[in-house]
């Protein structure tokens, strides 16, 4: 940008902020701590804080329920609010001793370095997560896949899916022994969320339930393509949609070899390859239909089981890392609310 129109521009030297006026309700606002002075656009507010006021202090108050009320209160406009430098002064701001200033803004700084610590490695996971789907299960028509534990050295055999799974549609209307589940695309089988009218459910679509048992399977046909499938995790039954399909595994020992294969680049071609129904958004996987796919499979249980070990090793990383991350992004917006005046 050396050669542009400085005049187009604001100079932004070290320790200042700035703020888009128009998108500042949105956590448009960045603070400058690169050591030398760089351009922003002229349409941005910038500015400098006062010797009694700690900078990182005065950053996070700016992600705070607080200040986004005053946004509300104090922006103008039409169609676009805008909230300028001078509806900004306007405001006001409770502050403690500069020392404590100092202590509240280096908590918050902790907190959002282990937050990013936390979303950094879950990040890492998923994308690793991602290459060993590809890699640890044959493709392209191949017998092996490109990444094998050692030891085993076997071309995987072709089998249709028919051969190894069992189909359950058992009913309930017994909730209090067998809660009330719910099948996601990202988590699999998953306690039902508080949005879902627990009594409402019950009263009304009673017969639609369907009992799953520990390590058994359940699929969505009409996003099974999209990866809704999961299997039961836990010691004990629950109760799913009775629109899902629900089946075992010969090798049940296994599930978490199958529940890692049917979300494979691999599996899900194959099951929108097999999709059926006249409308796009109509397409299903029946249980009939998943019957008739073939599959490459290790011939050696130890071999799928250690796969299944290996894979769920990974799910159980990724949710520690989802839950602590959820966990300090909960604390961090109730000290926002509870650390100002």
């Amino acid at each position: 940008m050396r050669e542009a129109d400085k005049r187009m521009y604001y100079i932004v030297s070290p320790n200042s902020f700035a703020y888009n006026p128009a998108r500042i309700n949105v956590g448009s606002i960045g603070y400058q701590d690169t050591g030398k002075s760089v351009i922003v656009s002229s349409l941005y507010e910038v500015f400098k804080t006062s010797d009694d006021v700690d900078d990182r202090l005065l950053w996070h108050w700016f992600k705070s329920p607080d200040f986004q009320k005053l946004i509300m209160q104090l922006q103008e406009g039409g169609v676009r609010l805008y909230f300028y430098y001078d509806k900004l002064c306007m405001g006001q701001v409770f502050l403690p001793s500069l020392e404590e200033q100092r202590k509240i803004g280096k908590l918050f700084d902790t907190l959002d370095h282990l937050i990013t610590l936390h979303q950094r490695k879950f990040d890492k996971l998923q994308v690793l997560k991602k290459a060993m789907l590809e890699k640890m299960f044959p493709k392209n028509g191949s017998s092996v896949p490109e990444i094998r534990f050692k030891g085993f050295t076997d071309a995987w055999e072709q089998r249709k899916l028919g051969e190894i799974l069992q189909e359950r549609n058992t009913r309930t209307s017994d909730f209090e022994s067998n809660p009330l589940y719910s099948l996601t695309i990202e988590s699999g089988v998953t306690p039902k969320t508080d949005r879902y009218e627990r009594s409402s459910l019950v009263t009304k679509t009673e017969d639609l339930f369907k009992t799953v048992k520990p390590n058994e399977f359940v699929t969505n046909p009409m996003n099974l393509r999209f990866g809704a499938l999961g299997y039961n995790k836990n010691a004990f039954t629950v109760s799913v949609s009775g629109y899902y399909d629900v089946f075992s595994i010969d090798d049940d020992k296994c599930s978490g070899f199958w529940n890692a294969y049917f979300k494979t680049p691999t599996a899900m071609n194959i099951f929108d390859n097999a999709a059926t129904g006249s409308l796009i958004e109509k397409r299903r996987v029946k249980y009939s239909t998943l019957q008739q796919l073939a599959f490459y499979m290790p011939n050696d249980l130890s071999e799928k089981a250690e796969i299944g070990k290996y894979m769920d090793t990974f799910d159980h990383l990724i949710t520690l890392h989802q839950r602590e991350l959820e966990k300090l992004q909960n604390i961090k917006k109730s000290m926002l609310e509870k650390m100002f005046v």
